[in-house]
């Protein structure tokens, strides 16, 4: 990858928690770093139960504790286009990656990832839809963007 441009893609099942912390979570992240313009980074549901709501109150909630913002974020599905146009498409758990092999055909240039494959104990990323445990889910975020931009070089 061109360390000038790195698009990526975020996902979950209805892109209203765990995908959009993670896609708000990089976007701070880089920034920090000094590095934004390098990078595109968005996010997306494998289902269209939730599209076009908004960033669930807790994830959101959580997000602003931190200092970081969600405005304007609406779920969407992901599209089979997703695929030849982002560099990573991340998933946040194993159903994720399997419903986006189906979406996208498979996964022939190997840019299909597990978010938590990055870190040293890979493994799902729990749904605080289900568990209610949105602190859970932003720590095993936050570990697999700091995984993922050390992967990358930034960190």
């Amino acid at each position: 990858m061109d360390k000038k441009d790195y698009k990526i893609l975020f996902v979950c099942l209805g892109n209203i928690c765990r995908s959009p912390m993670a896609e708000f979570i990089m976007k701070h992240k880089v920034a920090e770093l000094g590095v934004a313009d390098k990078f595109e980074i968005a996010s997306a549901g494998t289902s269209d139960e939730e599209r076009g709501n908004p960033v669930y109150p807790p994830a959101r909630e959580m997000l602003k504790r931190h200092g970081i913002g969600s405005q304007g974020k609406y779920s969407r599905q992901i599209v089979p286009e997703d695929y030849a146009y982002y560099d990573l498409i991340i998933g946040m758990d194993s159903s994720n990656i399997r419903d986006m092999h189906f979406a996208f055909d498979g996964d022939p240039e190997g840019k299909i990832r597990l978010l938590l494959d990055y870190t040293e104990h890979s493994r799902n990323i729990a749904d605080p839809w289900y568990t209610g445990d949105f602190q859970a889910t932003w720590d095993d975020v936050n570990e697999g963007c700091d995984a993922l931009l050390t992967d990358l070089g930034f960190i």
